[in-house]
């Protein structure tokens, strides 16, 4: 009785912590929290419901913010500022409805927007990026794209060098335009990281901690054999 009551309890764990969204920074929790048109229910968490129906605006500039894990569920989300805060990385690959993101003023090194075939406002300035990825298929929709202020940038990777040239001018002296780059941020380079990773998946669990196929649209925790975990949701 006593296995199978610890058994229960930990799949109840895992189901009610599957509901949240994983916000490790306590300034950005704050402030989602604080705000109710995200915390629709009022609670001290922000579920993936709240989460993936939000369409409107973050706005979380200048709040001393390291870390913005949890963006990602965001899915929905229209427009990005974060300017002024204490960021390293920013993922916005599942945030594919962008259409501006600002994210000047931080310690940002890489920057991939590859994955936003909305977005048409990128300010990305004074930060400290090696590579830049605005390889999306619609270069030609932005409106402005500013990533002056990064001296370690040589290589900004986008659709067209003519047409990135000719209408892109806030850049640096040194930072040039490219269609492969060859770093870190590059299409080529993630591909060949993606397949020689040692890293292999070997199951699947929905939130209940059911072994599931892959299903598009729907949190997933995916079990690795090296004995890691990390949940996925992604979009078709």
């Amino acid at each position: 009785m006593k296995t199978t009551l610890l058994f229960l309890s930990f799949f109840l764990s895992l189901s009610l912590f599957g509901q949240y969204v994983m916000i490790p920074d306590a300034n950005f929790k704050a402030y989602l929290l604080g705000n109710s048109l995200i915390n629709t229910n009022g609670d001290a968490e922000i579920q993936f419901s709240e989460a993936n129906a939000f369409e409107g605006s973050i706005s979380c500039n200048d709040m001393g913010i390291s870390d913005l894990t949890g963006i990602e569920a965001f899915t929905a989300l229209n427009i990005l500022i974060c300017s002024g805060n204490q960021l390293t990385s920013l993922d916005v690959k599942q945030n594919t409805a962008l259409t501006l993101l600002h994210c000047s003023d931080n310690q940002l090194i890489t920057l991939d927007v590859s994955y936003n075939p909305n977005l048409t406002y990128l300010f990305c300035f004074d930060n400290q990026l090696t590579c830049l990825n605005l390889t999306n298929g619609y270069n030609s929709e932005f409106n402005n794209m500013w990533a002056d202020g990064n001296p370690n940038l040589t290589c900004i990777e986008v659709d067209d060098i003519n047409y990135a040239t000719a209408n892109w001018t806030e850049i640096d002296p040194q930072t040039s335009f490219s269609e492969n780059c060859n770093n870190d941020c590059s299409a080529s380079t993630a591909t060949t990281t993606e397949l020689t990773s040692s890293k292999n998946l070997i199951q699947i669990l929905d939130l209940m901690g059911r072994e599931t196929p892959f299903k598009p649209n729907t949190p997933l925790i995916y079990i690795y054999d090296d004995g890691s975990k990390e949940k996925f949701f992604i979009i078709e």
